[in-house]
């Protein structure tokens, strides 16, 4: 079975009238997911709050209370950059942090074989000692270490499709070969790192795998990206298990991307990692929600999406 987290409490983070990482993401998503019965044919994870000490697994303690005090203080964007904030914003990305953790001991468990977490706000942007980018904790990265430290993983494979490079995730591995970082994005694009010859350093080099593709770039280049440099990359890894940063603004007609992925090809990106997982960490698969703002088209991707995830 498919675990699901979806949960109101995504939309306490009010990023304010005409700011594209808005509450009616989720309330689309909502509405997609439950029309389509996979709300009902799903298992139900709950959201809670992640503690000091998770955060601190990808997070200098100094930043967390940065975060904090910012929110606190009222501020309306977060002081480390452009993240727009209100004031249950630190506990709303406590709780997203905390569900996503949820959902990986589902999979880990038994519950559940895969997973789909949409939470709000994002997190693939969020670097060690800055949130940015709409996000404030990386939501995937502590996740993967959760995985490390409460299951006894032993190598996390993070694959990132979302249009913008996964920078956050990327530095809080860049030097570390237990987590495998691969990311198709475009380039140019914010936040204008992912290069191809970026691979990695020390005991990570060679576990970052950057795919960067041009505006209009469709599902001819990336799934051939997929099946020639991806896949074969996690049979080489062998992970125990595979963590999507999903970002739907790769889809086409996104206004803050250029890619022109349809539904159908998100059921054959899904499809393809789905195989690796049953082939490598028996069937372990944990979808976090990142991007995605043409309101329809995310509601509609999601849906295939999980659609594919519940078989």
């Amino acid at each position: 079975m498919t675990a699901l987290l979806l949960d109101p409490i995504y939309q306490q983070h009010d990023t304010g009238a005409g700011h594209p990482e808005s509450i009616q993401r989720h309330v689309a998503i909502t509405k997609a997911l439950t029309d389509a019965g996979l709300v009902a044919k799903t298992h139900a994870i709950h959201p809670r709050v992640a503690t000091l000490d998770e955060l601190a697994l990808c997070h200098d303690r100094s930043y967390i209370k940065t975060a904090k005090d910012d929110v606190e203080s009222g501020l309306e964007d977060l002081s480390t950059g452009d993240t727009q904030i209100c004031a249950r914003s630190f506990d709303v990305a406590t709780q997203a942090v905390g569900g996503v953790l949820n959902a990986v001991d589902a999979v880990f468990t038994g519950k559940a074989q895969n997973a789909f977490c949409a939470v709000r706000p994002p997190g693939h942007h969020a670097r060690p000692a800055q949130g940015m980018g709409f996000c404030l904790f990386n939501n995937i990265a502590i996740a993967a270490r959760h995985a490390q430290k409460q299951h006894g993983a032993q190598k996390i494979a993070i694959v990132d499709w979302d249009v913008h490079h996964g920078n956050g995730t990327q530095d809080i591995f860049y030097a570390d070969g237990s987590v495998f970082f691969a990311s198709t994005h475009q380039s140019p694009l914010y936040p204008f790192t992912g290069h191809a010859e970026e691979t990695g350093n020390g005991k990570g080099k060679g576990s970052t795998l950057n795919l960067p593709f041009p505006a209009r770039t469709g599902m001819s280049d990336i799934g051939a990206a997929f099946t020639d440099r991806l896949l074969p990359a996690l049979d080489k890894f062998k992970p125990d298990l595979i963590l999507i940063s999903a970002g739907f603004d790769s889809r086409i007609d996104d206004p803050l991307g250029q890619f022109r992925l349809t539904d159908d090809d998100f059921i054959t990106l899904t499809k393809l990692l789905l195989e690796s997982a049953a082939t490598h960490c028996q069937n372990r698969l944990v979808s976090v929600l990142e991007g995605g703002y043409n309101i329809s088209g995310l509601a509609s991707a999601v849906k295939s999406h999980v659609q594919t995830l519940n078989g």
